[in-house]
């Protein structure tokens, strides 16, 4: 009698990556800030952690870490080079694709010039578990176009008018126009937990009001001293100042983030980001 045979094992592939995109209308309301310790803090939880840079412009997290890119997505749009020779490792193991500074030729590239970044992506085939794409300011096509693509939206706003006006501004371009249905708030450099909730209250009501999109409270970051410090010092403050209130306030964004439910697709790679980049294109494009 011949023994049976060991039971075959099926492999497990890797779940995609979660894509978060995170916007905030104006400039100036710390959304870099917020994508950089952000990506670290799911860096430093072991997550493999891409942070990606679309101010394609005026790029500025390699600026904020410190790192001196050899080269950029200006270098991928050229033809000089492909994407992951962009890639540059920063602290924590958090991996990086700098965009680049001072090249006005990149804020004005046509809805179709992004197909060279799409192709470019068809081509990156490393394993992820999260993606961080930081968003250039404004309601330009390449914000909308990456807002679309990523599976969730982060929209910072912070406690000034003018943030609160362009943050509805943008989720409705992105509702209207894009088929963006669900929006996660944080609210930034607030001085207590109860002008955080009252910030997004404030643009609930108006969204709710007026257009078809769901908002939800993800947290606030608090003002903070050491986030300063950690600024000007080229750092993220979740690593040069774990315990300071702002870091503790990234590590629970970050759990609440982990709570989401899992993303779908076959495998850990990037594919699938592309195929909804080009689905994106093609709605911009008709």
């Amino acid at each position: 009698m011949h023994s049976p045979e060991p039971a075959r094992s099926t492999p497990t592939l890797p779940r995609a990556p979660r894509v978060i995109a995170i916007t905030g209308g104006k400039g100036g309301v710390g959304k870099t800030t917020v994508s950089i310790n952000l990506a670290m803090t799911m860096a430093q939880s072991g997550q493999r952690t891409l942070l990606l840079d679309t101010d394609l412009g005026l790029a500025n997290v390699d600026v904020m870490l410190g790192l001196s890119p050899r080269l950029t997505l200006a270098d991928v749009f050229a033809g000089r080079c492909e994407l992951r020779e962009t890639i540059i490792e920063g602290p924590q193991g958090l991996l990086i694709i700098p965009a680049a500074s001072g090249k006005r030729h990149m804020t004005e590239l046509l809805p179709q010039q992004h197909i060279g970044l799409v192709n470019a992506f068809s081509q990156l085939d490393i394993p992820l578990d999260v993606m961080v794409v930081d968003t250039a300011a404004g309601i330009s096509d390449s914000v909308l176009t990456f807002c679309q693509a990523a599976q969730d939206v982060i929209l910072v706003v912070c406690d000034e008018p003018a943030s609160v006006t362009d943050a509805y501004a943008l989720a409705k371009v992105l509702s209207r126009d894009r088929g963006v249905s669900r929006i996660e708030v944080v609210a930034n450099q607030v001085d207590n937990p109860q002008e955080g909730r009252a910030l997004f209250e404030k643009l609930e009501r108006v969204t709710a009001r007026f257009l078809d999109v769901t908002l939800s409270y993800l947290g606030a970051i608090p003002r903070d001293e050491w986030l300063r410090v950690a600024v000007q010092r080229q750092e993220a403050v979740v690593e040069a100042f774990p315990s300071a209130p702002s870091s503790q306030a990234f590590r629970e964004l970050a759990r609440k983030i982990s709570q989401w439910q899992a993303p779908q697709g076959p495998r850990g790679h990037v594919e699938f980001f592309t195929e909804r980049l080009i689905a994106s294109q093609g709605s911009t494009c008709t």
